[in-house]
């Protein structure tokens, strides 16, 4: 990155897309606060004064997250515009693409909830909401898409998706990322019925 450029970044937006690398790539409880300090180049003082606790920097990470993931799904179905099956069938596409990333570590939000097991969390509260809203958003879709039953079809591609994001990182880039994709659109098919 260009030095000039470094500099103007904000110590909050440093400490912030340093933890977003270590702990998407090496896990929330493995990274110390001292790590994220080294590696942003920030003072400790600097890193209390943004974020008022390691969890609080944790349930930072995810909120910025959730604007990525939102941000995503919404180009993934704009791509579609008016057509909910396909838009249903994108999102699943995309999702094979991603899982197929060198760098794909799983779903972050996931990930955050097997880790953090403690209710109270607020990273973790975080993350539930994010995939209670990604459920959500699956059931609308299926809806408008003509699902017999909008529910079964959202558990189900949910559930699909959530494996996805857990096999991904154990097989490999090459492995899978088509099946995913497929696997969406036999479910989405037989769930909506012939298309029209």
């Amino acid at each position: 990155m260009d030095a000039a450029l470094e500099r103007r970044r904000t110590a909050r937006d440093r400490i912030l897309d340093t933890a977003a690398e270590l702990f998407y790539r090496e896990g929330i409880r493995a990274v110390g606060i001292d790590a994220i300090i080294a590696k942003s180049g920030v003072a400790k003082m600097s890193l209390y004064r943004n974020f008022e606790s390691k969890d609080d920097l944790v349930r930072a990470y995810l909120e910025r997250n959730a604007v990525l993931h939102r941000d995503w799904w919404d180009r993934v179905v704009a791509r579609y515009p008016g057509q909910p099956r396909a838009q249903l069938k994108g999102l699943f596409v995309s999702l094979g693409h991603w899982i197929a990333h060198p760098k794909f570590q799983g779903c972050p939000f996931t990930n955050a909830a097997a880790e953090l097991r403690d209710p109270a969390n607020p990273a973790r509260a975080v993350a539930v909401a994010e995939k209670r809203a990604m459920r959500d958003r699956l059931r609308a879709l299926a809806a408008e898409a003509g699902a017999g039953d909008p529910d079964r079809l959202a558990g189900q591609l949910h559930v699909l998706m959530e494996g996805a994001y857990a096999t991904g990182p154990a097989l490999g880039p090459d492995d899978g990322t088509g099946a995913v994709a497929s696997a969406a659109a036999v479910l989405i098919d037989a769930a909506c019925g012939p298309e029209s």
